[in-house]
C-alpha cells in the first residue's frame, strides 16, 4: 500500500533535540543545507533568502528561464543577488529617493511574494533530476512575518511528493502572518506532527563560563539556544559583551551583504558600546529599507527599538522618523488604533510645524481610509485635512510649499471622494498637476505626478468618463511602465470601452510584472468566459483558488462554468469548497440547486434554492432557478411567482421566455405573448421568441400576426422551418 507523505512539524525546546529528530525522519535528498529562519539573522525573508542564495546560482545554470521569471521576488527576498541576476523592472515606486517616497507598498506585496517563491520552487523541484527533495528549516518560532507567511503558502501550495517540508521550531512562537492560512492553521491542515526524541545530556549540560564560550554565542548573532553558551555570555561584563557586539557588527558590515542590515548588524550595533550613535543609525538603515520594501511588521520592530534609544527632544527628527515610518506602517497593517495613539503622542510632546503638518495628513487618512466602519468618518478627515493644507501654505520655501498644497489637497480629493463628491475630487486633482507643473522643475516628484495622474484616472473611470480615464492610464504607464496595477486598472478600462484585445494584452502585461495576486487572474478568467474561450477561463479562475482559496467569486464562476459544461463532478467540489468559505451564499446555493435537481434530488434542490433566496432575496438567479425547478415538479404558480419576482430585479430574456411558456402551459396565451414581445424586444435575433409569440397570436386569433411570426422565425431558422409548419405556418407561407 502507497502512503502519501505529509509535510513535518517537529516542535521542541532545543534545536540539537530538533535536529537528531529531523536527521532521523529523513528520507529523501535536502534541496539545500537546513536553512535557519530566525529573524535576527537577516530580518525579514531570512529563510526565504537562504534559500534563494542557495539556488540561483545553481538553476541560472541548468535553467535560467525560471530565474527570470521570478525577478521581483528573488531580488525582494536576497539583495545580494544584484550582481547575479538583473533588476529589470525597476518601478518610480522602487527608485524615488526617499524625501519623494509618496506611495507604499500594499500589505500583501508579501503574500504576493510568497505565492511567487512558491512556484519557482516548485518548478525547480519539479525539473531538477534526483527528486523528490526535502527542505529543513529550522528556528520557524523565531521567523519574521514574512518567513512565517511563506511557509504557510508553501505548506499549502507545494505538494510533499515533490518537495517535503519539514519544519522545526520551539513551543510558542508569533502570529502576525495574514495570508489565507496563518502558519499554525497550515501546520495543523498540512502536515504531521513528529514526536521529538527526548533531551539529552548535551541538551541541558551547563559549562563554566568563558569568552571563547561567549564569543560564539554571539557569532551566532545570538541565536544559539545552547546553554553553555547563553550561561557563558551572560557571565560577561556588560562592557565586554558590548565590545564583542561591535566586534561581530564590523564583521557583518564588512561582508557588504545588504539583508544583514535588516537583522544582525542593527542587533549588536544596540547592544554595542555606542547604542544611542552606531545603533540608532543601524536602526534608521533597517526601518528605512523594510517600508520601502512593504516589511511591515519589521518595520513596527525597527520603530519601538529605536524610540527607545532616542531623546525626542535632543534628536527630534529620528525620533520623529522613527515614530512616523512606524504609524504608517501600523495602518498599513489595519492596526490605525495604535498609529492615532502615537500621533496624538506625538502632538502632546511637541509643536514643531513638520511633525504637526505629518500627523494631521496621516490622521485625516486613518479616519477616511483605515479606520473600520465603525470609526471611519470623513467629516472628522476633512478637518485633519485641512488643518494639513492650511499648515502646508505656510512653508517658507515657494517649492515645498507648492509640493506639500498639492499633496495634501490629493488627500482631501480622496475625503471628496469618499463623502459622493467625484467631480470635486477631480478638480482638485487637476488643479494640482497644473501647479506642479508649473512651478516645480520635470525631474521634480515624478512619482508623485504619476500618482495623481493615476488618482484622477480612477475619479474619471468612476465617472464613466472612460476615454479621458484611458488617457491618463496610458500616460502613468509611458512614465512608470513597470508599475502593475497601472496595467491592471488600464486593462478594466478597455474592457468597459469594448476593446477585449487589448485588455487581455494588459492584463497579460501585469502578470510579466508582478507576481501573481488573485484579482488579475480572475479578471482574465472573466474576460476569457465572456469570450467564450472556455478552457481559458477555467484555468484562470482554478488559478485564482490554487492561490486564495477563500476568493468566493471565482468559486462561483467556475462552478457555474463546470455546470454549464457538464462537469458536474468538479463543480460539486467547486461549490462545497466556497460554501466552507461562505455558508450563505445565494450564488452558491443556487449552483447547489441546479446540481442537486440534475442529479434528481428534488427536495435537496428545493432546501438549497430556498437557503439561497432567504439568504439574498434580491438574487434574481436563485429566484429564476427555484421557479425552474417548481415547473419541473409541477407547480406551475409557484414557478410563475418566482419568475415574477426575478423579473421585477432584472429584466433577463431568457426568464421572460421561461415564465411565457409556463402562461402558456397554463393556457394563458395574452400573458404569454406580452412575455414573448418583450423577449423579442430585448434578442431580436432569437428566434424562440418569435416562434412562441406566434403560437400565442395565432391562439389569441391574430392569424396575421402569428403568420408574421412564425415568418419571422423561419428566416432567423430556416432549419427549423417544419416547427412553424406545425402550428400552421408553412414553410413558404
Amino acid at each position: 500500500m502507497t502512503v502519501t507523505p505529509r509535510h513535518q512539524w517537529i516542535e521542541a525546546p532545543r534545536r540539537s533535540q530538533r535536529a537528531r529528530t529531523a536527521e532521523l525522519a529523513r528520507n529523501t535528498q535536502q534541496l539545500t543545507p537546513v536553512v535557519d529562519a530566525h529573524r535576527r539573522l537577516r530580518g525579514p525573508y531570512t529563510a526565504a533568502g537562504t534559500i534563494a542564495r542557495a539556488l540561483v546560482p545553481l538553476i541560472l545554470e541548468t535553467a535560467p528561464g525560471t530565474v527570470t521569471d521570478h525577478t521581483i521576488e528573488l531580488l525582494t527576498v536576497a539583495p545580494e543577488l544584484r550582481d547575479t541576476v538583473p533588476a529589470t523592472r525597476e518601478t518610480l515606486t522602487s527608485l524615488a529617493v526617499p524625501e519623494e517616497r509618496t506611495r507604499f507598498y500594499s500589505r500583501l506585496r508579501t503574500l504576493r511574494i510568497a505565492h511567487g517563491l512558491a512556484e519557482f520552487l516548485r518548478d525547480h523541484a519539479e525539473n531538477a533530476p534526483g527528486g523528490p527533495y526535502g527542505l529543513t528549516v529550522e528556528n520557524v518560532h523565531a521567523a519574521d512575518a514574512t518567513d512565517r507567511e511563506l511557509l504557510a503558502v508553501l505548506l499549502r501550495r507545494i505538494d510533499p511528493a515533490l518537495l517535503r517540508l519539514t519544519l522545526c521550531g520551539a513551543p510558542g512562537g508569533e502570529e502576525t502572518a495574514e495570508g489565507t492560512e496563518s502558519l499554525a492553521e497550515a501546520l495543523e491542515r498540512h502536515a504531521e506532527r513528529v514526536e521529538p526524541l527526548p533531551l539529552s545530556e548535551a541538551d541541558t549540560l551547563v559549562l563554566s563560563g568563558s569568552r571563547d564560550l561567549a564569543w560564539e554565542y554571539i557569532a551566532s548573532d545570538c541565536t544559539d539556544d545552547t546553554p553553555a553558551l547563553k550561561a557563558a555570555y551572560h557571565a560577561l561584563p556588560l562592557p565586554e559583551r558590548a565590545a564583542l557586539h561591535d566586534r561581530r557588527a564590523a564583521e557583518l558590515e564588512a561582508t557588504g551583504e545588504a539583508s544583514l542590515l535588516l537583522g544582525a548588524v542593527p542587533y549588536h550595533r544596540e547592544h554595542g558600546t555606542d547604542p544611542a550613535g552606531a545603533g540608532v543609525r543601524a536602526l534608521r538603515t533597517g526601518l528605512d529599507t523594510c517600508i520601502d520594501t512593504g516589511f511591515y511588521e519589521a518595520t513596527v520592530d525597527f520603530g519601538r527599538r529605536g524610540r527607545a534609544l532616542v531623546d525626542q527632544e535632543r534628536d527630534r527628527d529620528q525620533w520623529w522618523a522613527f515614530t512616523t515610518k512606524m504609524t504608517t506602517s501600523l495602518a498599513a497593517l489595519s492596526r490605525p488604533e495604535e498609529a492615532e495613539a502615537l500621533y496624538d503622542e506625538a502632538r502632546a510632546l511637541c509643536a514643531d510645524p513638520a511633525v504637526h503638518l505629518q500627523a494631521a495628513y496621516a490622521t485625516a487618512m486613518l479616519y477616511t481610509r483605515h479606520h473600520g466602519t465603525e470609526r471611519r468618518d470623513h467629516q472628522t478627515a476633512l478637518g485633519w485635512i485641512n488643518e494639513a493644507i492650511a499648515l502646508s501654505t505656510l512653508l517658507p520655501d515657494e517649492r515645498q510649499r507648492a509640493f506639500h498644497t498639492v499633496f495634501h489637497q490629493n488627500g482631501l480629493a480622496l475625503i471628496e471622494n469618499h463623502l459622493g463628491r467625484p467631480e470635486e475630487a477631480l478638480r482638485l486633482v487637476t488643479e494640482g498637476l497644473a501647479r506642479l507643473e508649473r512651478e516645480l522643475g520635470p525631474d521634480e516628484h515624478r512619482l508623485h505626478r504619476s500618482v495623481l495622474r493615476y488618482n484622477r484616472a480612477q475619479v474619471y473611470a468612476g465617472l464613466g468618463r472612460l476615454d479621458e480615464a484611458l488617457d491618463d492610464f496610458t500616460d502613468v504607464i509611458a512614465e512608470d511602465p513597470n508599475y502593475p496595477e497601472y496595467h491592471f486598472d488600464r486593462a478594466g478600462v478597455l474592457r468597459r470601452l469594448g476593446r477585449d484585445d487589448e485588455a487581455l494584452a494588459e492584463y497579460e502585461t501585469a502578470m510579466r510584472l508582478s507576481p501573481p495576486f488573485p484579482e488579475l487572474y480572475y479578471n482574465r478568467g472573466d474576460l476569457r468566459a465572456a469570450r467564450g474561450n472556455v478552457d481559458g477561463a477555467l484555468a484562470d479562475f482554478a488559478y485564482v483558488l490554487d492561490i486564495e482559496p477563500r476568493y468566493v467569486d471565482a468559486h462561483v464562476n467556475l462552478a457555474g462554468l463546470l455546470v454549464e459544461i457538464g462537469d458536474t463532478r468538479w463543480a460539486a467540489e467547486v461549490v462545497a469548497a466556497g460554501l466552507a468559505v461562505d455558508p450563505a451564499n445565494a450564488y452558491l446555493l443556487c449552483l447547489l440547486g441546479r446540481l442537486e435537481s440534475e442529479a434528481g434530488h428534488a427536495d435537496r434542490a428545493r432546501a438549497a434554492l430556498d437557503a439561497a433566496v432567504a439568504a439574498d432575496p434580491r438574487c434574481a438567479e436563485a429566484l429564476a432557478t427555484r421557479a425552474v425547478l417548481s415547473f419541473e415538479t409541477g407547480d406551475l404558480p409557484g414557478a410563475v411567482e418566482d419568475f415574477s419576482r426575478s423579473l421585477e430585479i432584472a429584466q433577463d430574456p431568457v426568464v421572460l421566455f421561461n415564465r411565457g411558456s409556463v402562461h402558456e402551459e397554463l393556457g394563458r396565451w395574452k400573458e404569454a405573448a406580452a412575455d414573448f414581445d418583450r423577449v423579442v424586444e430585448l434578442d431580436p435575433e432569437g428566434p424562440d421568441g418569435w416562434l412562441r409569440r406566434g403560437a400565442c397570436r395565432l391562439r389569441l386569433g391574430d392569424e396575421p400576426g402569428g403568420r408574421s411570426d412564425l415568418r419571422r422565425f423561419t428566416t432567423l431558422a430556416p432549419e427549423r422551418a417544419p416547427e412553424a409548419a406545425a402550428l400552421g405556418a408553412p414553410a413558404g407561407g
